[in-house]
């Protein structure tokens, strides 16, 4: 297991914004696709947006396109969600991801380590 650190989650309004934040360390950033998933309660964790290695390509959840923003500092080691006009039904745990060999970006099954999640809560 690799660590990953993730930040910034918290409380707010619908409509408001937030910025998550994850840490990798100790492995090559550069060469690891990063992903973001969210969990409620009783449902499993379901992919959100994502990032390939270079930060050229990105991939995101129907339900967030326009609204959410995936962007990486390869330098930093830093991968973030910046998430803008935020619903209700954005209330989650927000987990990051990453992974050097993932065949498929929108499975947890092809990340190999995860972050320990960052409660988002958008109350009316």
């Amino acid at each position: 297991q690799v660590p990953l650190v993730e930040s910034g989650g918290g409380l707010v309004q619908a409509g408001d914004s937030l910025r998550l934040s994850c840490v990798l360390s100790g492995r090559a950033f550069s060469r690891s696709v990063m992903g973001w998933f969210r969990r409620v309660p009783g449902k499993e964790r379901k992919f959100v947006a994502a990032s390939s290695w270079a930060g050229g390509v990105t991939w995101y959840e129907d339900s967030v396109k326009g609204r959410f923003s995936i962007s990486r500092d390869n330098a930093k080691n830093t991968v973030i969600l910046q998430m803008n006009s935020l619903k209700l039904e954005d209330t989650a745990v927000y987990y990051c991801a990453a992974g050097e060999k993932v065949y498929d970006v929108f499975r947890t099954a092809a990340y190999d380590s995860w972050g320990q999640g960052t409660q988002v809560t958008v109350s009316s």
